[in-house]
């Protein structure tokens, strides 16, 4: 499987050859330093550990320092990525010429938090008549029982939080993989914040 860390960086518009105009999303993928690689001799499974942005040495710990080889700086974001194929070395950087050729990608991140909400919002209810007398506008209703067992039930819809979710979207296309300026723009949408790092890999259903 093959994967980068990418920042989402907004969103423009690409024509192509037949000059049809194509809505993208822009990823920068800063430079991917191979920390680690993980054998099967050792751990039981291949893997291929990478990580992005360097930190501040005021902010390291020893602890954290360790897992990475000496003279290198450590990263503020690390991932591991099973069954990597691509040959690499440890010091190695990736870039977005990882993905040339590669048609369709799954991106895996953080949606947007949306804080506390109601049933509407979360779930989508009808609520009730908004008319004058009523006192049913935008109440969940009831969630439980009055007799036996008296109480609500495990996985019951309500309010509560919403958003702020490990989401991944599959078999995004690949629109254009511009290796000059590191930037990956696929056709549809991205989950996360603006300037969010997400996970790109090439898609598995494809």
């Amino acid at each position: 499987m093959l994967g980068l860390m990418a920042k989402k960086v907004g969103m423009t518009q690409v024509f192509d050859n037949d000059g049809n105009l194509t809505p993208v999303t822009v990823l920068k993928v800063d430079p991917n330093i191979v920390i680690a690689q993980k054998t099967e001799e050792k751990y039981g499974y291949s893997a291929v550990v990478l990580g992005v942005d360097d930190m501040k040495k005021s902010r390291v710990t020893k602890p954290y320092a360790g897992q990475f080889p000496e003279g290198m700086n450590p990263k503020k974001k690390i991932r591991e990525f099973r069954d990597f194929e691509k040959e690499c070395a440890v010091g190695d950087s990736l870039g977005a010429e990882l993905f040339e050729g590669c048609r369709y990608v799954d991106v895996t991140g953080i949606s947007k938090g949306k804080g506390f909400q109601g049933v509407m919002k979360r779930w989508g209810f009808g609520g009730g008549r908004n008319t004058h007398g009523s006192k049913f506008h935008r109440e969940p209703g009831s969630t439980g029982q009055c007799t036996s067992p008296g109480h609500s039930f495990k996985n019951v819809k309500m309010p509560g939080r919403m958003g702020r979710e490990r989401v991944t979207v599959l078999n995004l296309k690949v629109v254009k993989v511009d290796v000059d300026n590191q930037l990956i723009m696929v056709r549809g949408a991205v989950p996360g914040v603006n300037k969010g790092t997400v996970v790109v890999r090439a898609a598995v259903k494809k």
